[in-house]
């Protein structure tokens, strides 16, 4: 009597989604992501009393951590945006005592940026508001949404980095 072995299954390939077919994830990760930020912004500032630092001023200042000096056009390069809208955000932010102009060692005519005292102070009390309330949040969550979370965290950084990547094109 011949003797028969199970099939060994072939793991399923999961085709990359047509766009059309991805529409709908997209738009629902679209509808959670941007209000979660701005949800997330707007308790750390009600909570800590803090100024309303736009967004834009807030990735400068993370592009520029304490002891950090970076000029105008590496700031423009790094964050993707136009040299003359980074001038603009620069000009508010020194206005606004959040930054600092320095000239460049070794040639008077440029000029670097760094972050003030006052700047990193407000960063991290909005740093350690938006962690206790990330905190609280995933307290009401139940054990497996807490792990479905951690488990997707490594690919939405990937997906960040991807996007990052494509807008610096």
């Amino acid at each position: 009597m011949p003797v028969t072995r199970p099939e060994t299954p072939v793991p399923a390939v999961t085709p990359a989604p047509t766009q059309a077919a991805a529409a709908p994830a997209l738009a629902r990760l679209n509808l959670v992501v941007s209000p979660l930020r701005r949800a997330l912004l707007s308790a750390a500032r009600a909570a800590e009393g803090l100024p309303d630092i736009p967004d834009a001023q807030i990735e400068v200042l993370r592009a520029i951590p304490g002891g950090v000096r970076s000029s105008p056009g590496a700031l423009a390069d790094q964050l993707g945006l136009s040299r003359p809208t980074v001038s603009n955000l620069l000009k508010s932010m020194e206005s606004a005592g959040l930054v600092e102009r320095l000239a460049q060692a070794g040639d008077g005519r440029r000029v670097e940026v760094r972050a003030t005292a006052r700047a990193l102070e407000l960063l991290a009390r909005f740093d350690e508001a938006s962690a206790a309330i990330v905190g609280d949040a995933l307290a009401e969550l139940d054990a497996g949404e807490r792990a479905a979370l951690a488990a997707a965290l490594p690919v939405l950084e990937r997906l960040r980095g991807i996007v990052e990547r494509r807008a610096r094109r």
